[in-house]
């Protein structure tokens, strides 16, 4: 059982930055790729960025450059750095754990919001 704690949203002006941490713990060496996602109410959840064990990231396309997703494996952490905030990243971000075996993103942690003004 993998566990994830989120922590580092808040409220930034456009043109911030925040950096999101994803905590996690438990059955840690089955994890293959830890990804954060994003959700505003009343829409799909999307992908904002992945990263594999070996540091293999993929970000989606409305990152364009602006955010950085990292590992510190001795911390058990991912990080996700975010620059050059817009009033469109208002959300609730989420971090999820890809497990060795599994096709679906079964482990979430709570989410943390991020909200940006305008």
């Amino acid at each position: 059982q993998v566990q994830l704690v989120e922590s580092g949203g808040g409220l930034v002006q456009t043109g911030g930055s925040l950096r999101l941490s994803c905590a996690t713990s438990g059955s840690g060496s089955s994890i293959d790729r830890v990804a954060w996602f994003r959700q505003v109410p009343g829409e799909l959840r999307e992908l904002v960025a992945s990263i594999s064990r070996d540091r293999t990231t993929n970000y989606g396309d409305f990152v364009e450059g602006r955010f950085t997703i990292s590992r510190d494996s001795a911390k058990n952490t991912v990080y996700l750095q975010m620059n050059s905030l817009k009033p469109e990243d208002t959300a609730v971000y989420y971090c999820a754990a890809l497990e060795y075996g599994d096709s679906q993103y079964l482990s979430w942690g709570q989410g943390t919001q991020v909200t940006v003004s305008s």
